[in-house]
């Protein structure tokens, strides 16, 4: 008979190493800037706002020459942008990619780390009429960048929609749509494949929640602890519906051929603070829960799905600001992490445990990464600041709980470093003990987490456990045990 887990933890602590904190290989956390609003902050201050907030990489929507230059000599990595509008004259004249990535790339190449293009955008949800013109015109652009020797630095793509998919739950059945599966997916990949290039994917899990609310968790959405949901069709388990769309992807690429070499990035992804009232979920604590969980899984080398375990999926979020101008529900204007006056619309950093260049690492918190309260401030509801969420605080209510995401093996080293080295106080998780039941991973787990978190006065670093925990701010539900908010 197997030992209790909070036993078996007691018992093998004083052995353990903690080197299992140790980073983790990660993806990289980028920003869309997008500019259809009539008060944004010129080109040059918004630079310097992502230099101040540790804003690595940069997607825009053109080549605004503005923006190219401010981004000039900054270490900020970009990806642009050949519109849909010029689409056509890209894919039926050589020339004009030619001429086109001679002006809006090689003119500012290497000065502006131009990394990638995305070629058209959402093709074929917002230019169906353009479809077929799609991959050759992301073959000519390609033959222009290795014309002036830039292919090695800077790689072609083209961000599809989910809508690209004719199915997609169970995410084991994803399948791109019959009209585009071998006319156009399949010849992307080859192209993508052969360039070394990555496949880009606008996914957001608001749209499916918010039109199914009352059957998709709002836990599910934004990556908080939840029951999980189970694919029949592969007997694998998800616990957030980000994952579920990507491995949809994984799955309709799979069908077409062997493209596992070609990496997914997430090129648009994001939750709006406001909407109207048919938009269920659109608020700022929900907007802070989803960028501040997934920010602090992608830094922390978590960001793989249950079909792709090892990935390290690069993500960027949308946007760096509200748009006025933006058509549409109100949704469609407030996507943004800041306002036009610079201001914040809630916390979430893109950095490990701060929200300064400068603070780009969690080693100063002996290794053990770092934290965010999934998105929800103390008291208000409104969001504090750090991490990747909000910033550690040692005012109000927060707990420290287990994430289930990152399975049992994981969740088992941390628990047994947490009881051992950490100091915790595993006593009430043993057997016939007030929190024995339920007697599970994630809630054995989730005490002594809570616990070395409380005792270390909830600083930042000390909720994290390399990925395998994080703090909310509502008091978690674990049977009949109750775990402290201090200690």
């Amino acid at each position: 008979m197997a030992l209790p887990r909070g036993l078996r933890a007691l018992i093998l602590a004083v052995a353990l190493p903690v080197l299992f904190l140790s980073a983790a290989e990660a993806g990289t956390v980028g920003i869309n800037y997008g500019r259809v609003a009539n008060d944004l902050p010129n080109p040059a201050a918004v630079v310097q706002l992502m230099k101040q907030q540790g804003i690595a990489q940069v997607k825009l929507y053109d080549t605004e020459p503005t923006v190219l230059r401010a981004l000039a000599n900054t270490g900020i990595k970009v990806v642009v942008a050949l519109p849909n509008e010029q689409l056509a004259a890209a894919a039926s004249r050589p020339s004009y990619a030619l001429a086109w990535v001679r002006r809006n790339v090689a003119a500012y190449y290497p000065a502006t780390q131009i990394q990638g293009i995305a070629v058209g955008n959402e093709v074929f949800a917002s230019a169906k009429n353009l479809t077929a013109q799609l991959v050759p015109a992301m073959t000519n652009v390609h033959a222009a960048l290795t014309r002036l020797n830039l292919d090695k630095a800077v790689k072609v793509s083209s961000p599809i929609a989910l809508t690209a998919l004719a199915g997609s739950y169970p995410p084991s059945a994803g399948v791109f749509r019959e009209d585009l599966a071998q006319a156009v997916m399949k010849p992307m990949l080859d192209f993508l494949a052969q360039t070394g290039s990555f496949l880009m994917v606008n996914a957001y899990p608001f749209f499916a929640y918010s039109a199914n609310a009352d059957v998709i968790s709002l836990d599910y959405a934004l990556f908080r602890p939840n029951a999980g949901v189970l694919d029949s069709g592969s007997g694998l388990k998800y616990f957030s519906l980000l994952d579920a769309q990507l491995d949809a992807v994984f799955t309709a690429v799979s069908k077409l051929g062997n493209y596992n070499a070609v990496r997914v990035v997430v090129s648009e992804t994001g939750w709006p603070s406001k909407g109207d009232a048919k938009e269920t979920g659109a608020a700022a604590a929900n907007a802070a829960a989803y960028n501040g969980n997934l920010v602090r899984r992608v830094l922390s080398g978590n960001a793989g799905t249950p079909r792709r375990a090892d990935a390290d999926i690069d993500v960027y979020l949308f946007a760096l600001f509200n748009e006025n101008q933006k058509p549409g529900p109100t949704s469609e204007r407030n996507y943004g992490v800041f306002y036009p006056n610079q201001q914040k619309v809630y916390d979430v950093e893109f950095v490990l445990g701060g929200n300064s260049a400068g603070s780009s690492s969690s080693k100063g918190n002996g290794g053990l990464g770092w934290q965010d309260n999934g998105g929800v401030g103390s008291g208000s509801n409104a969001p504090t600041g750090a991490g990747g969420g909000v910033k550690a605080t040692s005012t109000g209510e927060a707990w420290c709980v287990a994430n289930a995401m990152v399975g049992e093996e994981r969740l088992q080293k941390a628990l047994d470093y947490a009881c051992g080295p950490g100091g915790a106080d595993c006593k009430a998780i043993q057997p016939g003990a007030a929190c024995f039941e339920p007697n599970t991973m994630v809630s054995h787990a989730s005490y002594a987490f809570n616990d070395y978190y409380q005792r270390k006065g909830r600083t930042i670093g000390t909720c994290d456990f390399a990925g395998a925990a994080y703090v909310v701010n509502q008091a978690p539900k674990m049977g009949k045990c109750e775990l402290p908010s201090s200690v």
